[in-house]
Protein backbone atom coordinates (compact mmCIF):
# COMPACT_ATOMS: atom_id res chain seq x y z
CA UNK A 1 0.00 0.00 0.00
CA UNK A 2 2.68 2.48 0.95
CA UNK A 3 4.60 1.26 -2.66
CA UNK A 4 1.95 2.29 -4.36
CA UNK A 5 1.10 5.61 -2.94
CA UNK A 6 4.56 6.36 -3.24
CA UNK A 7 4.31 5.63 -6.87
CA UNK A 8 0.99 7.83 -7.30
CA UNK A 9 2.88 10.92 -5.71
CA UNK A 10 5.83 10.39 -8.13
CA UNK A 11 3.89 9.99 -10.98
CA UNK A 12 1.60 13.26 -9.72
CA UNK A 13 5.00 15.17 -8.97
CA UNK A 14 6.23 14.26 -12.97
CA UNK A 15 2.91 15.57 -14.30
CA UNK A 16 2.93 18.71 -12.34
CA UNK A 17 6.28 19.46 -13.49
CA UNK A 18 5.68 18.66 -16.94
CA UNK A 19 2.51 20.86 -17.39
CA UNK A 20 5.01 23.66 -15.62
CA UNK A 21 7.12 22.96 -18.51
CA UNK A 22 4.39 22.93 -20.75
CA UNK A 23 3.01 26.35 -20.06
CA UNK A 24 6.76 27.74 -19.91
CA UNK A 25 6.60 27.16 -23.94
CA UNK A 26 3.09 27.56 -24.57
CA UNK A 27 2.63 31.10 -23.16
CA UNK A 28 4.84 32.92 -25.58
CA UNK A 29 2.52 31.06 -28.32
CA UNK A 30 -0.39 32.17 -27.13
CA UNK A 31 0.67 35.77 -26.46
CA UNK A 32 1.42 36.05 -30.41
CA UNK A 33 -1.76 34.32 -31.25
CA UNK A 34 -3.34 37.31 -29.17
CA UNK A 35 -1.54 40.13 -30.62
CA UNK A 36 -2.28 38.90 -33.99
CA UNK A 37 -5.63 39.56 -33.09
CA UNK A 38 -5.30 42.97 -31.72
CA UNK A 39 -5.50 46.71 -32.74
CA UNK A 40 -2.91 49.00 -32.04
CA UNK A 41 -4.12 50.80 -28.65
CA UNK A 42 -4.94 46.80 -27.03
CA UNK A 43 -1.82 46.01 -27.74
CA UNK A 44 0.17 48.49 -25.39
CA UNK A 45 -2.23 48.62 -22.65
CA UNK A 46 -1.20 47.51 -19.08
CA UNK A 47 -1.73 45.54 -17.72
CA UNK A 48 -1.73 43.31 -20.16
CA UNK A 49 -4.83 42.12 -22.13
CA UNK A 50 -5.08 38.41 -23.43
CA UNK A 51 -8.22 38.23 -24.71
CA UNK A 52 -8.44 40.76 -28.12
CA UNK A 53 -11.47 42.72 -27.78
CA UNK A 54 -12.73 42.83 -30.64
CA UNK A 55 -10.94 40.83 -32.55
CA UNK A 56 -8.78 41.82 -35.50
CA UNK A 57 -9.05 39.01 -38.10
CA UNK A 58 -8.41 41.72 -40.60
CA UNK A 59 -4.73 41.79 -39.73
CA UNK A 60 -4.18 38.30 -41.25
CA UNK A 61 -5.50 40.19 -44.52
CA UNK A 62 -3.17 43.29 -44.35
CA UNK A 63 -0.11 41.34 -43.39
CA UNK A 64 -0.58 39.26 -46.25
CA UNK A 65 -0.93 42.73 -48.61
CA UNK A 66 1.83 44.33 -47.42
CA UNK A 67 4.73 41.89 -48.42
CA UNK A 68 4.52 38.86 -51.52
CA UNK A 69 3.58 36.31 -48.50
CA UNK A 70 2.10 33.43 -50.59
CA UNK A 71 5.03 34.08 -52.84
CA UNK A 72 7.53 33.56 -49.83
CA UNK A 73 5.25 30.80 -48.81
CA UNK A 74 5.24 29.15 -52.24
CA UNK A 75 9.23 29.29 -51.79
CA UNK A 76 9.71 27.92 -48.31
CA UNK A 77 7.53 24.89 -49.25
CA UNK A 78 9.64 24.56 -52.46
CA UNK A 79 12.61 24.38 -50.68
CA UNK A 80 11.36 22.44 -47.10
CA UNK A 81 9.70 19.83 -49.40
CA UNK A 82 12.54 19.04 -51.01
CA UNK A 83 15.12 18.84 -49.06
CA UNK A 84 13.37 16.78 -46.46
CA UNK A 85 13.06 14.01 -49.54
CA UNK A 86 16.29 14.69 -49.74
CA UNK A 87 17.50 13.55 -45.92
CA UNK A 88 14.63 10.70 -46.13
CA UNK A 89 16.64 9.50 -49.46
CA UNK A 90 20.00 9.74 -48.64
CA UNK A 91 20.59 9.43 -44.88
CA UNK A 92 19.07 5.89 -44.14
CA UNK A 93 21.17 4.41 -47.15
CA UNK A 94 24.14 5.71 -45.63
CA UNK A 95 23.10 4.43 -42.13
CA UNK A 96 22.51 1.51 -43.00
CA UNK A 97 25.20 1.17 -44.62
CA UNK A 98 27.46 1.44 -41.54
CA UNK A 99 25.37 -0.28 -39.16
CA UNK A 100 25.03 -3.43 -41.04
CA UNK A 101 27.45 -3.80 -43.99
CA UNK A 102 30.33 -4.88 -43.56
CA UNK A 103 33.39 -3.30 -45.77
CA UNK A 104 36.83 -2.46 -46.07
CA UNK A 105 36.86 1.62 -44.58
CA UNK A 106 33.40 1.77 -42.79
CA UNK A 107 34.56 2.58 -39.55
CA UNK A 108 37.16 5.15 -41.26
CA UNK A 109 34.28 6.15 -43.03
CA UNK A 110 32.19 6.22 -40.09
CA UNK A 111 34.51 8.21 -37.98
CA UNK A 112 34.53 11.42 -40.68
CA UNK A 113 31.40 11.75 -40.57
CA UNK A 114 31.08 12.00 -36.92
CA UNK A 115 34.02 14.43 -37.36
CA UNK A 116 32.06 16.19 -39.90
CA UNK A 117 29.06 16.68 -37.60
CA UNK A 118 30.82 18.15 -34.98
CA UNK A 119 32.56 21.18 -36.86
CA UNK A 120 30.66 24.12 -36.84
CA UNK A 121 28.62 25.83 -39.55
CA UNK A 122 30.17 28.91 -38.86
CA UNK A 123 33.74 27.47 -40.31
CA UNK A 124 32.15 25.75 -43.13
CA UNK A 125 30.17 28.79 -44.80
CA UNK A 126 32.35 30.86 -46.35
CA UNK A 127 34.14 27.36 -48.35
CA UNK A 128 30.66 26.47 -49.00
CA UNK A 129 29.50 29.99 -50.51
CA UNK A 130 32.85 29.78 -52.70
CA UNK A 131 32.22 26.84 -53.57
CA UNK A 132 28.56 27.34 -55.02
CA UNK A 133 29.65 30.68 -56.36
CA UNK A 134 31.89 29.13 -58.35
CA UNK A 135 29.03 26.91 -59.77
CA UNK A 136 26.89 29.58 -60.23
CA UNK A 137 24.04 28.33 -58.09
CA UNK A 138 24.31 31.51 -55.67
CA UNK A 139 21.14 33.36 -55.98
CA UNK A 140 19.27 30.11 -56.05
CA UNK A 141 17.90 27.80 -54.30
CA UNK A 142 19.74 25.35 -55.46
CA UNK A 143 22.34 25.47 -52.08
CA UNK A 144 19.07 24.82 -49.63
CA UNK A 145 17.98 21.81 -51.58
CA UNK A 146 21.16 19.63 -53.42
CA UNK A 147 23.49 18.77 -50.38
CA UNK A 148 20.40 17.45 -48.05
CA UNK A 149 20.44 14.41 -51.21
CA UNK A 150 23.93 13.48 -50.20
CA UNK A 151 23.30 12.89 -46.66
CA UNK A 152 23.11 15.14 -43.23
CA UNK A 153 25.70 13.48 -40.58
CA UNK A 154 23.71 13.93 -37.21
CA UNK A 155 21.16 11.89 -39.13
CA UNK A 156 22.94 9.59 -40.62
CA UNK A 157 24.26 8.87 -36.54
CA UNK A 158 20.60 8.94 -35.62
CA UNK A 159 19.81 5.96 -37.98
CA UNK A 160 22.20 4.14 -37.96
CA UNK A 161 21.98 3.54 -34.25
CA UNK A 162 18.36 2.69 -34.96
CA UNK A 163 19.25 0.55 -37.64
CA UNK A 164 21.97 -1.22 -35.17
CA UNK A 165 19.36 -2.12 -32.54
CA UNK A 166 17.29 -4.17 -35.49
CA UNK A 167 18.19 -7.94 -35.39
CA UNK A 168 20.75 -9.66 -38.12
CA UNK A 169 18.36 -12.25 -38.56
CA UNK A 170 16.27 -10.89 -40.21
CA UNK A 171 18.82 -10.12 -43.04
CA UNK A 172 20.16 -13.46 -42.42
CA UNK A 173 16.36 -15.37 -43.20
CA UNK A 174 15.88 -12.83 -45.79
CA UNK A 175 19.82 -13.93 -47.56
CA UNK A 176 18.60 -17.37 -47.40
CA UNK A 177 15.41 -16.75 -49.05
CA UNK A 178 17.88 -15.36 -51.92
CA UNK A 179 17.25 -11.66 -51.25
CA UNK A 180 19.75 -9.18 -52.18
CA UNK A 181 21.43 -6.50 -49.82
CA UNK A 182 19.17 -3.52 -51.56
CA UNK A 183 15.95 -5.93 -51.42
CA UNK A 184 16.70 -6.61 -47.75
CA UNK A 185 17.08 -2.50 -47.26
CA UNK A 186 14.20 -1.51 -49.10
CA UNK A 187 11.50 -4.01 -48.14
CA UNK A 188 12.64 -5.49 -44.64
CA UNK A 189 14.93 -3.16 -42.77
CA UNK A 190 13.37 0.72 -44.48
CA UNK A 191 10.01 -0.29 -42.84
CA UNK A 192 11.30 -1.25 -39.79
CA UNK A 193 12.78 2.47 -39.40
CA UNK A 194 9.56 4.24 -40.32
CA UNK A 195 9.29 6.35 -36.95
CA UNK A 196 13.26 7.20 -36.89
CA UNK A 197 12.83 8.07 -39.96
CA UNK A 198 9.76 10.04 -39.54
CA UNK A 199 11.63 11.95 -36.95
CA UNK A 200 14.26 12.75 -39.03
CA UNK A 201 12.19 14.17 -41.72
CA UNK A 202 10.35 16.23 -39.10
CA UNK A 203 13.65 17.52 -37.98
CA UNK A 204 14.85 18.28 -41.11
CA UNK A 205 11.33 20.07 -41.99
CA UNK A 206 11.67 22.50 -39.46
CA UNK A 207 15.22 23.23 -39.48
CA UNK A 208 14.57 24.15 -43.82
CA UNK A 209 11.01 25.93 -43.15
CA UNK A 210 12.74 27.98 -39.74
CA UNK A 211 16.23 28.48 -41.74
CA UNK A 212 17.31 32.35 -41.99
CA UNK A 213 20.90 32.35 -42.30
CA UNK A 214 20.49 29.53 -45.33
CA UNK A 215 18.62 31.94 -47.69
CA UNK A 216 20.02 34.86 -46.20
CA UNK A 217 23.35 34.33 -48.11
CA UNK A 218 22.76 32.19 -51.30
CA UNK A 219 19.03 34.21 -52.36
CA UNK A 220 19.70 37.49 -54.17
CA UNK A 221 16.31 38.08 -55.71
CA UNK A 222 13.52 39.11 -53.30
CA UNK A 223 10.88 37.00 -55.35
CA UNK A 224 12.74 33.94 -54.17
CA UNK A 225 12.81 35.15 -50.78
CA UNK A 226 10.99 32.27 -48.04
CA UNK A 227 9.06 33.02 -44.87
CA UNK A 228 12.36 33.72 -42.80
CA UNK A 229 13.41 36.48 -45.03
CA UNK A 230 10.19 38.00 -45.48
CA UNK A 231 9.06 38.02 -41.55
CA UNK A 232 12.84 39.88 -41.47
CA UNK A 233 12.08 41.99 -44.37
CA UNK A 234 8.49 42.79 -42.28
CA UNK A 235 10.01 43.40 -39.13
CA UNK A 236 12.52 46.27 -40.92
CA UNK A 237 9.68 48.22 -42.67
CA UNK A 238 6.96 47.84 -40.41
CA UNK A 239 8.57 47.06 -36.77
CA UNK A 240 5.90 49.13 -34.86
CA UNK A 241 3.06 47.56 -36.05
CA UNK A 242 3.07 44.60 -33.73
CA UNK A 243 -0.31 42.99 -34.38
CA UNK A 244 0.38 42.64 -37.88
CA UNK A 245 4.09 40.98 -37.40
CA UNK A 246 2.57 38.11 -34.90
CA UNK A 247 -0.11 37.71 -38.02
CA UNK A 248 2.95 36.81 -39.98
CA UNK A 249 5.11 34.66 -37.11
CA UNK A 250 1.68 32.98 -36.68
CA UNK A 251 1.04 31.84 -39.86
CA UNK A 252 4.33 30.54 -40.32
CA UNK A 253 4.32 28.94 -36.76
CA UNK A 254 1.22 27.29 -37.42
CA UNK A 255 2.07 24.89 -40.55
CA UNK A 256 4.68 23.17 -38.20
CA UNK A 257 2.74 22.76 -35.47
CA UNK A 258 0.01 21.39 -37.48
CA UNK A 259 2.50 18.84 -39.19
CA UNK A 260 3.40 17.51 -35.75
CA UNK A 261 0.21 17.25 -34.27
CA UNK A 262 -1.12 14.31 -36.82
CA UNK A 263 3.43 12.79 -36.77
CA UNK A 264 3.56 13.12 -33.23
CA UNK A 265 3.14 9.24 -32.41
CA UNK A 266 5.93 8.14 -35.22
CA UNK A 267 8.11 11.40 -33.96
CA UNK A 268 8.20 10.19 -30.40
CA UNK A 269 9.03 6.48 -31.43
CA UNK A 270 11.82 7.71 -33.97
CA UNK A 271 13.24 9.87 -30.76
CA UNK A 272 13.24 7.01 -28.24
CA UNK A 273 14.66 4.41 -31.10
CA UNK A 274 12.19 1.76 -29.90
CA UNK A 275 13.32 -0.57 -32.14
CA UNK A 276 11.19 -4.08 -32.65
CA UNK A 277 9.87 -6.53 -30.07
Amino acid sequence: MELQKKKNLQRIFAHVCLIAAALFFIVPFIWMVSTSLKDSTQIYTFPPEWMPNPFQWRNYIDATAYIPFFTYLNNTVVITVLSTVGVVISCPLVAYSFAKLKYKGRNVLFVITLVVMMIPAQVTMIPLFLLFNQVGWVGTNLPLIVPQFFGVPFFIFLLRQFFMGLPDTLRDAAKIDGAGEFRIYLQIMLPLATPAIFAVGLFQFMASWTDFIGPLIYLTDEMEYTLSLGLQQFQSQRGTEWGLMMAVATMMTVPIIIIFFFLQKRFIQGITFSGIK
